[in-house]
């Protein structure tokens, strides 16, 4: 729960991202409260960034931050996760990458000398594996100017053919009833579809993504083998994640 809502205005933004939109009419005669008090409610939602208001409602703000911006955002903890992450990767193995800053740091510190394969639908990741001579392929698909990632169906055909011996994804969102989601339902999508062909699924979060939640989720904690982040996660996502056998690594300091 977000401290500076109360418990109408949390239960208001649950909803929002559980059915991506809400009319004031309905919440107006559920709270038994006034036009203007639901509007006030989603006033203050929209000045904390979470939705944007509509004729008659609100929707969730789509939060799919710029490449640039997510650069400047937490930069030596997510290089110390990429680290961590990147000794996880064995000799001669086909992985799968996706986009992000976080997954990026995993491909900046893989081993030329690995012998890998990596397929990525990212093309900042696969700019840094082509520097490094690491066989690459890339999964093309539509693009996604914020993020620079492939997705879409032309994307998800690609991956349908290939087996990975490890998946290292992104998550924007963290928690125990939900597990891993994302803002955006493309990448949602082609995060689940590499998750099927994966013998192992890795998880690369910074703590801030810990109690958030977005809209899509893609994935729940016994559908995961490992997070790697960069603090140990606090209750209840340590308990849920030691319920389903979910091993947590912190990278060192």
């Amino acid at each position: 729960m977000r401290s500076n809502l109360n418990e109408r205005q949390n239960e208001i933004w649950n909803e929002i991202q559980r059915e991506g939109e809400v009319k004031i009419s309905e919440l107006k005669d559920r709270y038994a409260v006034t036009d203007m008090t639901i509007r006030r409610d989603l006033e203050k939602l929209e000045a904390l960034g979470l939705v944007r208001r509509t004729f008659g409602g609100a929707i969730p703000v789509t939060l799919d931050v710029s490449l640039k911006d997510r650069d400047a955002m937490l930069t030596d903890e997510k290089m110390r996760i990429g680290k961590s992450a990147a000794g996880l990767v064995m000799p001669n193995q086909a992985i799968f990458i996706d986009g992000g800053t976080t997954t990026l740091q995993v491909a900046k510190h893989i081993s030329p000398d690995s012998s890998v394969t990596v397929i990525t639908n990212a093309l900042n990741v696969a700019a840094v594996l082509m520097e490094k001579g690491i066989h690459t392929i890339v999964a093309g698909g539509m693009l996604l100017e914020k993020t620079g990632s492939m997705v879409g169906p032309i994307a998800i055909e690609a991956l349908s053919t290939m087996a990975f011996d490890q998946v290292f994804l992104g998550t924007t969102g963290m928690t125990a009833e939900h597990g891993f989601s994302n803002s955006n339902s493309f990448e949602a999508e082609l995060k689940r579809h590499a998750m099927r062909r994966a013998g192992q699924v890795n998880v690369v979060a910074d703590a801030s993504k810990f109690g958030e939640r977005f809209l899509h989720s893609f994935a729940g904690f016994k559908d995961v083998h490992r997070i790697v982040t960069d603090r140990e996660p606090p209750e209840p996502i340590r308990s849920a994640a030691e319920n389903e056998g979910l091993q947590i690594v912190v990278a060192p300091e």
